[in-house]
């Protein structure tokens, strides 16, 4: 067959379309469609591919693909096959996105958001009553909760700078009550 830009992006299109799972599921499918059908690469080349995917950042099929275009068409190739192997995967993504609009609309799935709403809510208080008779012991404990507690809800401070000012705020106070402590005392 051709190596014309079209063949090399229905190629890759044909093996986007079969690929589930991850970058280790591709070789066989294109160990068929490059080497044996086509015969556009070899085994050695399509295994030195594979290396250089698994070496780089980056989705080991997307990788492989854009080896394998830039070989055959260099940068026209590349960007070929790198569309072919996406494009199933965007579509697939579009029409499911399209699909859960429609279905986020229906009274019964609502209706099960809702349950799950109050499971969560659930959830979250008694995880709350777990944490909160091996957190707040004292008076210095339950002041650092309090203080954190209208920090968030008053002034929308990110959540991450409380917990490290809680931390901070710790570790200060430990390290005062350290040096208290008379040097044999641990």
């Amino acid at each position: 067959m051709e190596k014309n830009l079209y063949n090399i992006y229905k190629t890759f299109f044909k093996v986007g379309t079969l690929l589930l799972g991850g970058g280790y599921v591709i070789l066989p499918l294109l160990q068929s469609e490059l080497v044996d059908k086509r015969n556009w690469i070899d085994n050695d080349e399509l295994c030195e591919y594979t290396a250089l995917s698994q070496s780089i950042p980056g989705l080991i099929a997307a990788n492989l693909s854009i080896f394998v275009g830039y070989k055959l068409r260099r940068t026209g190739g590349a960007l070929a096959a790198i569309s072919g192997m996406i494009t199933p995967a965007f579509l697939c993504i579009i029409v499911l996105a399209k699909i859960l609009e429609e279905v986020i609309k229906l009274k019964f799935i609502q209706g099960i958001f809702w349950g799950v709403g109050i499971g969560v809510l659930i959830l979250i208080y008694l995880a709350i009553k777990e944490i909160w008779h091996k957190s707040v012991i004292d008076k210095f404990t339950f002041t650092v909760f309090f203080i954190i507690f209208l920090l968030s809800v008053f002034l929308k401070i990110s959540p991450a700078l409380l917990v490290i000012s809680a931390i901070v705020t710790g570790v200060v106070r430990q390290a005062i009550l350290n040096r208290k402590k008379p040097e044999g005392e641990k």
